[in-house]
């Protein structure tokens, strides 16, 4: 049975803001929700390891919901960072000079990209993360200019889109996911959602 026939039952929520989540969960053919009106602190211990961040915030945004979902909801979180080469985590800039910073970070060399996700039901919670490594060419201060004025990428984690015009003029390779490096890993997504499923079932 398609996983879309399987969800038929549940109530799927997406607690998240950004629209290109939104887009691309639509892409796997899964109906869902918006859920809004709850923040978590996006708050991680200065210990834990970088490649773990994300998926621990996906957790603190999951966990946020936990007394509102009823039976029969399945909620997904999720939490994109940039870890540049140096080690340095990127969320989203605080404002133009903090974008500037980031692309100078970035540019020349190779990052990873990581999203988290958390599912959750009233009885059952699962969390993974993916990571893709991207490769950027050295940018120009002019590019770099132009790319924040025009595109203000001041809601992306390290202050660019995959989809917009730096990841077709800037971009020389990728290894792994290019969905996770949007904000979803949408082919890992739709397997562990399955897997959520069977787990789910099994109880019943």
């Amino acid at each position: 049975m398609l996983l879309k026939e399987r969800l038929q039952k549940y109530r799927v929520l997406l607690a998240s803001k950004s629209p290109r989540r939104r887009q691309l969960l639509e892409g796997c053919g899964v109906e869902f929700l918006v859920a809004e009106g709850r923040e978590a602190e996006e708050i991680y211990p200065s210990t834990l390891p970088a490649e773990q961040v994300a998926e621990y915030l996906s957790g603190l945004k999951s966990e946020a919901w936990a007394d509102a979902l009823m039976e029969g909801d399945v909620l997904i979180t999720a939490d994109t960072v940039v870890i540049a080469a140096d080690g340095e985590i990127l969320g989203k800039p605080t404002d133009k000079a903090d974008a500037v910073r980031m692309l100078h970070l970035l540019s020349g060399a190779e990052h990873k990209v990581v999203t988290g996700v958390t599912l959750r039901t009233t009885t059952h919670s699962d969390s993974f993360s993916c990571v893709s490594k991207v490769r950027f060419r050295g940018l120009t201060d002019e590019e770099i200019g132009h790319y924040i004025t025009t595109y203000r990428p001041f809601d992306k984690a390290g202050a660019y889109g995959i989809q917009e015009w730096i990841g077709y003029v800037v971009i020389e390779g990728i290894e792994g996911s290019f969905y996770n490096v949007m904000g979803l890993p949408v082919q890992m997504l739709y397997v562990r959602l399955g897997e959520f499923l069977d787990k789910i079932e099994e109880k019943e």
